[in-house]
């Protein structure tokens, strides 16, 4: 497939039958694969291998897949690697602990296969399509927003925007399809100010919704973590 052609996958889960499993999957889709069972490799394997995307296991022993994930995006050369992360049915906190720290898609065990590889082709697509955009114009659904103008189009109409409202519009389109937190959120555009409060991205989310009007709709609540940007 047009999508999978050289494309690295690393798998990490410390049980073997799943590695093998998708290892055989992912293979079999024309992906290049390489499995771990062991965590405390994942790192120094992924800054020689510079995959593609990463598949994590969340609870695996001497290190979590959470605590993987951190590492990951706390490193130059990883941290805009896909993520995906395997968790257990039922574990919401550890769903939504990944979703905060960066996680760009989850599937819940026992999963299908055949899905697994149809989510990772289109992480994949979508990292391409962030990959080949211009760097001076961002793109989201209908809007538009020009880093060098400093300027954003909605529908084709320019939009007047304050100094922190474009910013914050900027750091969701750039992480477009990832969930950005609230506390992130603050500590990225407003350098978390110390008398500043989660409740301030919620006021201030509103009236860039209010001013993007329709084309807002790109902007979606995650409920008790925070926003994402999709197209």
């Amino acid at each position: 497939m047009e999508d999978s052609h050289s494309k690295r996958i690393l798998v990490v889960d410390d049980e073997s039958d799943v590695t093998e499993l998708l290892d055989y999957k992912l293979r079999q889709a024309g992906f290049t694969v390489r499995a771990l069972n062991d965590p405390l490799r994942v790192v120094g394997l992924a800054r020689d291998l510079r995959p593609d995307l990463i598949i994590l296991d969340v609870m695996m022993p001497e290190l979590s897949g959470i605590q993987l994930l951190r590492m990951i995006r706390a490193d130059a050369l990883l941290r805009d690697t896909p993520v995906m992360f395997l968790t257990a049915k039922g574990e919401t906190e550890s769903r939504l602990i990944g979703l905060e720290g960066g996680a760009d898609d989850y599937m819940a065990k026992p999963f299908d296969a055949r899905e697994l590889v149809l989510r990772a082709q289109a992480l994949l697509r979508r990292a391409k399509s962030v990959a080949v955009a211009p760097d001076t114009r961002l793109a989201a659904g209908a809007i538009i927003l020009d880093l060098e103008r400093h300027e954003v189009m909605a529908e084709g109409k320019p939009i007047d925007l304050t100094a922190t409202e474009f910013k914050l519009l900027r750091a969701l389109i750039e992480r477009k399809g990832r969930v950005q937190s609230r506390d992130r959120l603050l500590e990225d555009v407003w350098n978390y100010s110390p008398d500043l409060e989660t409740r301030t991205v919620d006021t201030h989310m509103r009236r860039l919704r209010e001013k993007l009007g329709k084309a807002g709709d790109v902007i979606e609540t995650v409920r008790g973590v925070g926003y994402r940007a999709h197209d």
